[in-house]
């Protein structure tokens, strides 16, 4: 990977694993806990591809179970990672665009679904049983609706971050569409084009012909 990509990959993985631990764990929601730290992974291998997405998951795995207060075996969350962010690498869009925002949506789902599933099956073959006495079927439901809810604020920043540190083209255009998206907007909410420039200056330059011609219509008539 390149270095660019470490530090931005390092940054948001510490960052994601911060909020992670101090507040959304102490939030106390019914089953599952909303998964920042997923979400960031997939954001990344959605950029990335399959090889980036699971170095970043593995890191990311792996600094999640040294991290306190982790009461797990070290590398357990770091596998789940690492095959969910190779997995999420394989459907990254070949343009690098994405048409439409259900695809990563079904990504976070399937991320979601996979991660929990995964860990507990791992959990299972290391002998840990807390997911029997949870319910797996309410871990996995509130795992993707509450990874669902949180994925769009989230997900599209990541990527945004991931492409502009890559210096991508495509962070560019999509920027300069973006401001022209909002000026377009701002034209059709003013209902008139006086607050743009150029229009502006045509505008007046119309109006002052029209003065002109007026006023020459008007001596004409008194002349005559």
């Amino acid at each position: 990977m390149r270095v660019n990509r470490i530090l931005l990959s390092s940054a948001l993985v510490v960052v994601a694993l911060v909020i992670q631990v101090s507040v959304l764990a102490r939030l106390h929601l019914p089953g599952a806990v909303p998964d920042l730290l997923l979400l960031t992974v997939l954001g990344l291998a959605l950029v990335y591809g399959h090889v980036g997405g699971a170095l970043v998951g593995f890191g990311a795995g792996l600094l999640a179970d040294l991290a306190p207060p982790a009461d797990h075996a070290a590398g357990r969350y770091a596998l789940v990672l690492c095959v969910v962010g190779y997995l999420a690498g394989l459907v990254k869009p070949e343009t690098g665009r994405l048409k439409s925002a259900t695809g990563p949506m079904v990504v976070v789902v399937a991320a979601a679904v996979a991660s929990t599933l995964l860990y507990a099956g791992v959990g299972a073959l290391v002998g840990d049983t807390a997911a029997r006495h949870v319910g797996l079927g309410s871990l996995l439901f509130t795992a993707a609706l509450y990874d669902l809810l949180l994925a769009p604020f989230v997900v599209p920043g990541v990527m945004a971050l991931a492409r502009r540190a890559d210096n991508d083209p495509l962070a560019e255009s999509t920027s300069a569409a973006a401001k022209a998206t909002d000026i377009s907007s701002g034209w059709l909410s003013g209902g008139t084009g006086l607050k743009i420039g150029s229009q502006r200056n045509g505008l007046r330059v119309k109006a002052a012909r029209a003065r002109v011609a007026r006023a020459g219509r008007i001596k004409g008539v008194k002349r005559l």
